[in-house]
């Protein structure tokens, strides 16, 4: 069987910046050992997989090098700029995922694509988990969980910059992965995601945990814009607007590799 398949960098503006995401469209699901296969072998963050949807324009499901995940933000920033390069008057999709529902996705005409999802605050928690303490160089100052998450909340920039983790502690939060965050001086705030439950050490820009993010620093900040920069390796810049029970969060995205391959 060949599959077309496209590689985007989600989040940024330039190649070999922001998280790369596999984007693969079927008329139909392939097998769910399939996907999984190809997610593994591509060993991006994630790999989306489409499929025509009858109320949507199309359902989406995406999957780590080790799971299927309920919600990735950077890979369906990088789906809807596959959909809407092939089709080029186009300036709105909608996207389906179970954990998530309906997604109303845009595309304005400097390119930056906007995209409407849940609003997933974080609650604070009443003991914080051994893992995580141990599993961090430095201590947070504040500890919130959401269903996706635990947010570990620094003081300032610079302590979640030189932040260390021990992977093998921090996994045994399964299923939650772990998010570091703090103001920051340039953005309004920053952060780094250590996943090492679903999908592996710290991932590049993760688009999902600012639908918990954009309304915390909403709150702590008193805005309802915000840009946030998550400050891993790679790097990758998220515009965030808090409203009601929703949060829109916006992005560019650079195509990096289109091709076939043989499954």
């Amino acid at each position: 069987m060949e599959l077309k398949i496209h590689f985007v960098n989600a989040f940024t503006d330039r190649v070999f910046q922001g998280n790369s995401a596999a984007v693969i469209i079927t008329e139909e699901w392939l097998d769910d050992n399939l996907m999984q296969s190809i997610a593994t072998e591509n060993n991006l963050s994630e790999t989306a997989f489409l499929v025509k949807h009858p109320e949507n324009d199309y359902k989406i499901r995406w999957f780590s090098p080790l799971t299927e995940i309920d919600f990735c933000g950077h890979a369906t920033l990088a789906s809807a700029h596959v959909l809407f390069s092939q089709n080029p008057p186009c300036r709105q999709v909608q996207l389906y995922a179970d954990a998530v529902g309906s997604m109303n996705i845009i595309r304005a005409e400097n390119g930056v694509i906007s995209m409407n999802f849940p609003k997933i605050e974080p609650q604070p928690v009443s003991q914080v988990p051994t893992a995580l303490i141990e599993g961090l160089s430095i201590k947070p100052a504040k500890v919130l969980v959401n269903k996706q998450a635990y947010f570990a909340i620094y003081n300032n920039e610079q302590e979640v910059l030189e932040i260390q983790q021990n992977p093998d502690i921090l996994k045994k939060l399964e299923p939650h992965d772990v998010v570091v965050t703090a103001r920051s001086k340039k953005y309004d705030f920053i952060s780094r995601y250590f996943w090492p439950s679903n999908g592996g050490a710290e991932d590049p820009v993760t688009g999902s945990i600012h639908t918990g993010l954009a309304p915390y620093w909403s709150k702590i900040l008193d805005k309802k814009e915000l840009v946030a920069h998550q400050a891993s390796q790679r790097g990758g810049l998220l515009n965030c607007t808090v409203t009601g029970e929703r949060v829109i969060i916006s992005g560019s995205a650079v195509p990096y590799l289109e091709g076939t391959i043989q499954v």
